[in-house]
């Protein structure tokens, strides 16, 4: 079989998918699946929707039409703030998307009159992440702006946390959010349908059993795909955490020092590294580098210590030489992942298999 290649367990994934839309919707949360860490792949964003998503979610206009193509039947949001110049084809393409710029809004509103097309955004308040969004004060008269904008339909308030600092969601923070979406719909005598409250960093709130208040909806992707919350990166209970295995062929394994000779300078990546002298070792190099994925972010198996990485090399230290050939897999975290799907070096296979429980304790 080719390699580098992703192994990808579709029945692990409608699980993950499943079982969090059932939890969410006990706590009257929606969920919209985010496909931008899988390139906008129809096959995951197929699964999504056996598993009950119909929102579908991404940040690249390209990976919607992609899906679009496809023939997945879903509404698409566009959860970056989009760029002025793909503006018509986000109107074209993309049933809904998130917005700070009232520029923007307006050139949404010109291409969707000009193209007899109404089309739906959300407005992203900023929470204290950092990221995109609105300040609260200037909410208001940003609204006040955009309600008569031919074209355009205000569909409802979000917010972005936990991506640029670590910002938790926690009960107060949501809490602000659904004062602010009472506020605009008490000034304009409006409802406002969507309250999308975050992200996979969301769920540890979102499921503490505390008060939700006004937030309606949350944009997933880590958690579905590799079963864990993102603010510790803890494991969910009840999810799987492998449904992804990248592996990678051996091209070279042999016996030599631990330590390098001569004088060093930069490597291609940076400064040289600080290597103890543990006198000689099993060097093994793998087939794969920074080009295809997050070498930081890959998980090898016992008996195996990455040790550092090149564009296109791997440099793993194993417990006896391996012959050339030998295939060596690793889980992945959310960095490795999202550069994996987006490497044109990385195969995919799809397994579909008979779904089967979790190895932990479903969670209560």
């Amino acid at each position: 079989m080719t390699a580098p290649r992703l192994e990808i367990d579709l029945d692990k994934i409608h699980h993950n998918a499943a079982t969090l839309v059932r939890l969410l919707a006990n706590r009257g949360v929606a969920v919209t699946a985010i496909t931008k860490a899988t390139l906008g792949s129809p096959e995951i964003a197929g699964v999504f929707h056996q598993a009950g998503l119909r929102e579908i979610g991404d940040s690249r206009i390209e990976n919607i039409k992609r899906m679009r193509s496809a023939g997945l039947e879903a509404t698409f949001s566009l959860i970056r703030s989009p760029m002025p110049s793909e503006v018509p084809s986000v109107v074209r393409h993309a049933d809904l998307s998130f917005n700070s710029e009232l520029a923007v809004i307006r050139l949404l509103s010109a291409a969707a009159t000009q193209n007899g097309r109404t089309h739906g955004i959300v407005l992203m308040v900023e929470l204290g992440d950092l990221r995109e969004g609105i300040m609260p004060n200037d909410l208001e008269s940003l609204v006040a702006q955009i309600l008569d904008l031919p074209g355009i339909v205000l569909r409802g308030l979000g917010t972005n946390l936990a991506c640029q600092h670590g910002v938790q969601p926690d009960a107060t923070n949501m809490a602000m959010l659904s004062s602010l979406v009472d506020s605009i719909e008490n000034s304009f005598e409006r409802t406002l349908e969507i309250v999308t409250g975050g992200n996979s960093g969301n769920l540890q709130w979102a499921l503490n059993g505390g008060e939700i208040g006004r937030i309606n909806n949350l944009r997933l992707g880590e958690s579905i795909l590799l079963g864990r919350e993102t603010l510790h990166r803890r494991p969910l209970n009840g999810l799987h955490r492998d449904a992804f295995t990248l592996v990678a062929e051996v091209i070279e394994s042999k016996v030599k020092p631990s330590q390098p000779w001569g004088e060093l300078a930069q490597t291609a990546f940076g400064p040289s590294p600080s290597v103890p002298d543990r006198g000689s070792i099993c060097r093994t190099i793998l087939a794969i580098g920074h080009q295809d994925t997050d070498p930081s972010g890959l998980e090898p198996p016992l008996g195996v210590t990455i040790l550092g990485a090149s564009s296109d090399h791997l440099i793993t230290e194993t417990t006896e030489c391996l012959t050339v050939g030998t295939e060596i897999s690793f889980h992945l975290n959310y960095s490795a992942l999202v550069r994996a799907m987006t490497s044109p070096y990385i195969a995919q296979i799809h397994h579909h298999r008979r779904p089967m429980p979790p190895k932990n304790n479903p969670i209560k």
